[in-house]
């Protein structure tokens, strides 16, 4: 694959340049700050430009990075060195195609959307590819958000669900761990082991969820033995309208992804 350029080397940047100096792409890295890049000079596939415009020359595909109120000063900045078979990656959740063409006109743009998991190589990634990107440029994006995780390819359309459920899913996941580790301390357990004998478990639920292929009801039920603790909890979670706050949480960050 050609090169791989990525502007700005934040909390993402940073997690999808680690994970495509394992897979050993050759990338191309470029932020406003020069201090943390030192830290990557080491790699033989890393290089370290001057500035943006370097990058742009020496990269096929450039993954903008930076956060959305600077993609404009950024794209006015790089437009002239783009090339014809330049391809522009965007992983700002608040940029659409049509604000993404007001910037780049006729270069090639892949709309995308990773999530932070993607710092532990366990992202859930979406993907919209501009028409005019040919088989090879596809499967060469796709390959570069396979390294640090799984990739879908969706409409323009569906992105506002994607967003609401897989960009934020983890804050309530997180919340979900925090809150069952303050139970796991009212009943005696130390903070420390809570943390990780919760966390492990909600790893290896969802891993049976993706592994087994079975209805996430019916792993349920086969936790759920009658008359069981099991079933005890779950009844207060219905009676707390659990499923709802859930549904209702997911709509709203959707109609606000909607807004934005």
């Amino acid at each position: 694959m050609e090169n791989i350029g990525i502007i700005g080397i934040g909390n993402m940047g940073g997690a999808i340049l680690r994970a495509l100096i394992k897979s050993d792409f050759n990338v191309v890295i470029a932020n406003r700050t020069s201090e943390k890049l030192k830290e990557y000079g080491k790699y033989k596939n890393v290089e370290i430009a001057d500035s943006n415009i370097s990058l742009v020359k020496k990269c096929k595909y450039v993954i903008l990075a930076v956060k959305p109120n600077m993609y404009e000063s950024v794209g006015r900045e790089i437009t002239s060195a783009l090339k014809d078979e330049s391809v522009i990656i965007s992983i700002a959740a608040s940029f659409d195609k049509d604000k993404l063409k007001g910037i780049f006109k006729d270069v090639k743009t892949v709309l995308s959307m990773p999530n932070t998991p993607a710092m532990v190589s366990e992202g859930m990634s979406a993907v919209c590819f501009d028409e005019i990107l040919n088989e090879q440029e596809r499967e060469d994006v796709l390959e570069i958000f396979e390294s640090f995780g799984r990739v879908a390819v969706l409409e323009e359309k569906d992105f506002a669900a994607f967003g609401a459920v897989c960009g934020a899913l983890p804050a309530y996941v997180y919340m979900f761990i925090e809150a069952c580790c303050d139970a796991a301390v009212l009943e005696g357990m130390s903070r420390k082991d809570s943390y990780e004998f919760i966390a492990q478990t909600v790893l290896g639920s969802a891993k049976m969820v993706i592994e087994s292929k079975k209805h996430p009801a019916e792993l349920k039920d086969m936790v759920t033995s009658p008359g069981g603790t099991t079933i005890e909890g779950l009844k207060v979670l219905e009676d707390l309208n659990f499923r709802s706050a859930i549904i209702n949480a997911i709509d709203a960050a959707t109609q606000k992804y909607k807004r934005m």
